[in-house]
Formats: structure tokens, C-alpha cells, sequence
């Protein structure tokens, strides 16, 4: 690092001073294909095969010699993760990695507004600069297939086109700061099970309309900098050297001209990651022809190490597989450490806080706010209360721990015990209720039943955490059931107060067998930093909830379209996975086969209400509709546009969303909102052509506040 600054601070100098030459490399000023091609010049067949593995567990090579630099990369979509070891996965023990913790992706995507997203993007592009990384592991947006996937909460949900919109501002927001996105995990990595391993099979058709779009949307439009493969299979490659969605769809169809990086331990074959588009491969750690491990490992036994620096000198492989993947490394590099900017980032706790609080105000979503007499339960007003019971293990548990590579050492977390007690006082006693530890359980609910007898109302935090087989890299949940006994403790809390709100903190839906008895449910994520104070906001009526789920809460999980045929759609049979529900993701599957759910995708309650009316098309593809505040408080909420082919050739979803917009109101307030259609609004992915196809005929929009309360249709014609 002290060279590379010397090396900058030299050129800098003879810039200002009019001395000559100055390389262009390190020219700042000049077009980075020129540098690149400097650059290349200057260094050895060595120093070029260096450029493509990685040097560390976070760490990947630069010319020393030149004076280019390395690339810091650093897990977390949801902020800069803790400093790990060199050679280990464990903590370094630094003292001063600690960041903010944004919301989980799940909560983002709630929220549906993508001025958010881009706030979000940026806060930590701010943070991963302060922090030197060069180069942070997200988004995740992989789709999601299943509610059992243990990974659902870093990614957007179950709508390729809510992802793709959410993504993209994201993605900007962090390379604003001189950052690069590494957009992941390209792909079809929609479960833990056989993460490693599994095969996926799947049409080109769901390929490219469902688990594609927000990739193409990352590099078309957000121009993101870098990517990451998955480790599962596509049709029979490995996806971190696979030359169809590597070479021929990223590189070749979208044009991508940043760096493919291996996931960790993600590559598997020298040949294929020399040929099939890897450009950086990371994490190598176990290969059993080298026998090595952990610190044992040498970085240059990595497969597009020593092997292929001798297959370079031998002549096996064409010395312009290298270029390319080098162009690309110092492409990557010029965007991001030697880009010649001035600024170092900064870790304004305060001013991210603020933007933790929007989010998550924006992203909790309010399931369900009955009547329990005159009223509805929420929000709270204090005065009506005078014993108020705080029951839950999550109400108490620091949820940004945990989750493996999504773990971050947050500055600060405020817990829903801290935030209520400081809103409640005296009124608020407070009982674990479960443990991790089911061996306690039993005591820990006769506990909070002893209490809930002495209160007023009972305010229930549960749902699921970070540990394994939970809301958790590495494996799947086994069913949609809440963990340690919380339905056995629901219910008894029920009957003896049916005065209770619960507050789930997830990033999946969750079976609830009690729902009908629950007058009130927030689905609250994991909401980071200020999670305490977020909820306390909602639950007192500080904030008006606007929140909308990005993915359906099905009745039952064999109603799952993963789950609804045979153990080879999931999770896969003889290390094979086939996607049999095709197409039919989400509410495509619910809505087409007319089922009944618990809650629909893009559904959400609030404090207030609203009408749409006046739907009508203007201009032969304009939508427009009137949406009101008919409550008497302000609030937000989102009309969503549907799009469904009244008669086509091949299946088709009974409608599919296209546009969304969140709308703020006053008491009163009314607004005009507008879609216009355009043409790929109204396509499929024709297999037989290879292309899109628009075919003539009659589309219906619908417009409306969920896929399943649709307020208004018009009729189109092509």
C-alpha cells in the first residue's frame, strides 16, 4: 500500500508539475482502455496470471511492481462485514471493524421504493470505501423459488421485475462511491440443500423470464462492475465456469465488461475456468490433488494459478484467454482503487442510522390489524394500557450476528426490549418465552403465561434468527413451522389474552396454524441497526406502516409450486434439481391455478386507507388510475400494475407484474398515477425462435394494491 500511495502521489506530482512522461496507467485522466493497455505492456506473463486468484481469503493479487493494487473484497449486502483472517474464515479481532447494519435485502425489496434502494447502496459504498474494500459481495438476487431456502433473506423475492427494479439503484448507490457491486450468484442458486453440487435443470424459457432479468438488469443497467458465480450446477457445468450463462449470455448477449469471480470454493475445473469465463478465482482452499489446507494452502495452487501459468508457457491455452481476463481485472481495479478519486468514504453512523430507519420503516409489512372489541390492536395507545407484557427471544437477540457470510459487526443494535422500555417504562416487564435451547422451553413458557395473566396487552417478538437451518447460509429449513416451540407458546399466550400483537422477524414466510386467532402481525425482517426503535415507531403509530410483501405467504408448503411435485423439483433426486413448476414462480403459480393463499405477493395493510379508481387507458398503451387517502392520517402506499395475455399460444401466468408505484398522501389526497406499456411488457421468451415474441391479440391490465386485490382493468390491444 505504501508504494502503490507513493507510486500515485509521484504521478500525481509530474501531472501538476508538466513533467514527462507519466504513464498512462496511472494517469487517472486518461480513457481506462488506454490505461489497461499500458498497463498490459508493462507486465510479465507472471504478474498477469496473478491478476486472476486470489492472494488471501479477501484478497486478490495486483502488480506490486507497477504500483497497481489488489482488490479488498468484503461479504455483506446488508454492510461491510467483520475483517477476517488472511488464510482462515475466522474473525481477525480487529477493534475497529464495526459498520452499520442495514436491513436485510428482504426488507428493501418490502419496501418498493427505489429511491431507498439507491440510499441504501450508497450508505454502504460509503462504509466499504472508509473501510478500504474495493469490492462488495452483493446484492443477492436470486429469486425465490421456495420458502424453505435458508439464503431468501438476502435476496429481493419471489418477482424478477420487483428485484430488477430494486437492484439496479442498489447497485449505483454503492458504485457512486467508487465501489464496485459484485452482483451474485449467477446463478440459479435458489437453495442451500446441495448448494455445492446440485444440478439444476430448467427451461430456457423460465431461464430467461423468470431467474435472468435481474442479472441483465444489473449489467444493462446499472452497469455493474463485477460479478459472482454460484456453486450449483447449470445443466451439468459448474455455474462459476460455465460457458453458456458465462461466455455466450453475459459476455456475449449483454455485453458485461467487468471481472467474474469464483464464489468461494466455487471452481472446480482448470480447463473450464481457464475457457469458460471465470476471471478471478477466489477461495480455493481444499483441492484434494494438492492436498492442502487452511494456511497450508498456497494461493498460487489455485487452478488458474501455477497450473495455468504452465499451461501458458506449454502452449495448452492461447495467451489471449489471459488477456481477456486481465483486461477485465484492471478494468475492475481502475474503477475502483486508481479511479483518482479524492474522497475516503466515511462512517457517519448517525446520518446511515437515518437511512436504517426509512428503510425499515418503509419495509415492515402490517399482515393482519383486527378488531379485538371497539378497535383494532395497533397502533398502541399507552394510555390505554397499564401492564404491557414483552414476550420473545428475538425481542432481546442481536439478529445482525449470525447468517454466516452476512454476519457484520454492527456499531450498534438497538433491541425491541431497549426501545419499548425506553417508550414504556415502568409498564413494560419482559419474558424470554422460548430459547434456542429447547430444554428450557418448557419452563421459559409457564414463565410468560404466569405473566400474561397479570397484563394488559402482550406484544410477541419471534419468528426465526440466524443459526443454522434458519434464516442461514449453508443449509435449508426442513418446513415453514416457527422454530423452539413458538406455536405451542402462541397459543397458550392466546388463551389467556387474546390482546396480542406479533411481531415476526423473518426474511421467509412462515407457517402461522394460530392466524385466524392473531388480531395483529407485522412481518418485520431483520431490520439492523435501529431495529428496536423501527418497531417501536410502528407499533406506537409513529410511523404508518407501507410495507408490501415481496413474495406470497402460502397456506401450506406442499401449495409451493417447488414443493408441489416430486422430490426431484426439490431438492433434487441423484443430485439432479428440475424445475418442474417451469414459468409458474410465486403468485404466477397461486394466481394461474387459483389458490387460495394467507397472504398475496405485494400485499400489505396500514394505518389508513386508500381507493383506486378511474382506471382507464389513454393514448392506446397509457394506464392511468386515481389513488385516495380515504383515512385520516397520512400514509404511503403502492399501486401495482399487472399485466396477463388473454389468449396466447404457450402458457402463460394469469398476469405477471410490470410496473409499481409508491405514492404519499395526505388525509384526502388524491393523485393521478401513470404506466405506460411498452412492448416488452406484453412479450414471452419464444424457445423455438430464441428471442422474445410479442404476439397479436388482447392483454388485460390490472391495477391494484396486491396480485390478489386488483381495483381496475382495461383492456389492450396489439
Amino acid at each position: 500500500m505504501k508504494r502503490f500511495l507513493t507510486t500515485i502521489i509521484t504521478a500525481c506530482v509530474c501531472i501538476l508539475s508538466g513533467a514527462q512522461p507519466v504513464p498512462a496507467y496511472l494517469d487517472p485522466t486518461r480513457p481506462i482502455e488506454e490505461r489497461i493497455d499500458d498497463a498490459l505492456s508493462r507486465m510479465t506473463l507472471e504478474e498477469k496470471v496473478r491478476l486472476c486468484h486470489a492472494q488471501g481469503k479477501f484478497y486478490s493479487n495486483g502488480v506490486p511492481r507497477l504500483g497497481i493494487p489488489g482488490l479488498w473484497s468484503s461479504d455483506g449486502p446488508h454492510g461491510v462485514r467483520y475483517e477476517m483472517q488472511w488464510a482462515g474464515w475466522g474473525h481477525a479481532g480487529w477493534e475497529t471493524d464495526s459498520c452499520t447494519a442495514f436491513p436485510s435485502l428482504t426488507c428493501l425489496a418490502a419496501t418498493w421504493n427505489e429511491e431507498l434502494a439507491y440510499q441504501y447502496g450508497r450508505g454502504v459504498g460509503e462504509e466499504a470505501r472508509y473501510r478500504n474494500k474495493q469490492v462488495m459481495l452483493g446484492p443477492g438476487v436470486n429469486i425465490y423459488r421456495t420458502p424453505l431456502c435458508g439464503r431468501n433473506f438476502e435476496y429481493m423475492g419471489e418477482d424478477p421485475l420487483l428485484t430488477s427494479r430494486m437492484c439496479v439503484p442498489y447497485i449505483k448507490g454503492v458504485q457512486s462511491m467508487g465501489v464496485a457491486s459484485c452482483v451474485k450468484h449467477f446463478c440459479l442458486n435458489n437453495q442451500e440443500t446441495n448448494r455445492m453440487s446440485v444440478n439444476v435443470e430448467v427451461s430456457e424459457r423460465a431461464l430467461r423470464e423468470i431467474y435472468l432479468p435481474a442479472f441483465k438488469a444489473a449489467v444493462e443497467e446499472a452497469g455493474v462492475w463485477s460479478l459472482m458465480g454460484a456453486y450449483n450446477k447449470v445443466r451439468g457445468t459448474h455455474a462459476c465456469h460455465n460457458h453458456y450463462t458465462l461466455q455466450e449470455i453475459l459476455k456475449g448477449e449483454w455485453g458485461f465488461d467487468g471481472a467474474v469471480l469464483s464464489d468461494w470454493d466455487g471452481t472446480h475445473n482448470a480447463r473450464e475456468a481457464a475457457y469458460n469465463g471465470l476471471d478471478i478465482e477466489m477461495g480455493t482452499s481444499n483441492r484434494p490433488d494438492k492436498g492442502i489446507n487452511g494456511r497450508q494452502f498456497r494461493f498460487d495452487d489455485s487452478y488458474l494459478g501455477l497450473d495455468f501459468l504452465h499451461a501458458l508457457r506449454n502452449g495448452t491455452y492461447p495467451e489471449s484467454l489471459l488477456t481477456d481476463k486481465v483486461r477485465r481485472v484492471l478494468r475492475l481495479i481502475f474503477r475502483t482503487s486508481m479511479n483518482g478519486r479524492t474522497d475516503f468514504g466515511n462512517q457517519d453512523f448517525a446520518a446511515h442510522s437515518r437511512i436504517v430507519r426509512q428503510i425499515g420503516s418503509e419495509g415492515v409489512v402490517l399482515l393482519q390489524n383486527n378488531k379485538v372489541g371497539n378497535a383494532p390492536l395497533l397502533p398502541v395507545d399507552a394510555h390505554n394500557y397499564n401492564r404491557i407484557l414483552l414476550v420473545g427471544d428475538n425481542a432481546n437477540r442481536i439478529l445482525s450476528h449470525g447468517g454466516q457470510s452476512s454476519e457484520l459487526n454492527p456499531q450498534h443494535e438497538t433491541s425491541v426490549l431497549q426501545a419499548l422500555t425506553s417508550l414504556y417504562g415502568d409498564k413494560l416487564t419482559y419474558a424470554q418465552g422460548y430459547s434456542t435451547d429447547e430444554r428450557q422451553n418448557s419452563l421459559l413458557l409457564d414463565e410468560a403465561v404466569r405473566l400474561a395473566h397479570q397484563a394488559d396487552l402482550i406484544i410477541y417478538v419471534g419468528g426465526l434468527n440466524k443459526e443454522g437451518g434458519q434464516d442461514c447460509e449453508g443449509s435449508d429449513r426442513k418446513d415453514m413451522s416457527l422454530p423452539y416451540s413458538q406455536d405451542k407458546l402462541i397459543e397458550a399466550l392466546l388463551n389467556v389474552n387474546p390482546r396480542m400483537i406479533t411481531v415476526l422477524m423473518s426474511g421467509n414466510a412462515v407457517a402461522l396454524p394460530h392466524v385466524s386467532r392473531m388480531p395483529a402481525i407485522l412481518h418485520a425482517w431483520y431490520l439492523g441497526s435501529d431495529a428496536g426503535d423501527i418497531i417501536a415507531d410502528i407499533i406506537s403509530g409513529v410511523v404508518c406502516p407501507s410495507g408490501k410483501l415481496p413474495f406470497t405467504y402460502p397456506l401450506r408448503l406442499a401449495d409451493s409450486p417447488a414443493h408441489a411435485f416430486s422430490a426431484e423439483a426439490y431438492p433434487g433426486v441423484d443430485g439432479t434439481e428440475i424445475y418442474k413448476e417451469d414459468i409458474l414462480v410465486g403468485y404466477r403459480w397461486y394466481d394461474t391455478k387459483k389458490m387460495q393463499v394467507l397472504f398475496p405477493f405485494g400485499y400489505g395493510l396500514s394505518y389508513t386507507t386508500f381507493s383506486i379508481s378511474g382506471v382507464k387507458l389513454t393514448g392506446g398503451r397509457t394506464v392511468t388510475a386515481t389513488i385516495s387517502n380515504t383515512g385520516n392520517r397520512a400514509g404511503k402506499e403502492v399501486v401495482q400494475l399487472y399485466i396477463g395475455d388473454d389468449k396466447a399460444s404457450v402458457l402463460r401466468p394469469l398476469k405477471e407484474l410490470k410496473h409499481f408505484k409508491k405514492v404519499s398522501l395526505e388525509p384526502g389526497e388524491t393523485q393521478t398515477v401513470s404506466f405506460t406499456i411498452d412492448d416488452a411488457d406484453l412479450k414471452f421468451y419464444d424457445e423455438a425462435a430464441h428471442s422474445w415474441r410479442l404476439e397479436p391479440g388482447t392483454f388485460t391490465a390490472y391495477v391494484g394494491t396486491s396480485s390478489r386485490d386488483i381495483q381496475g382493468k382495461v383492456k389492450i390491444k396489439v
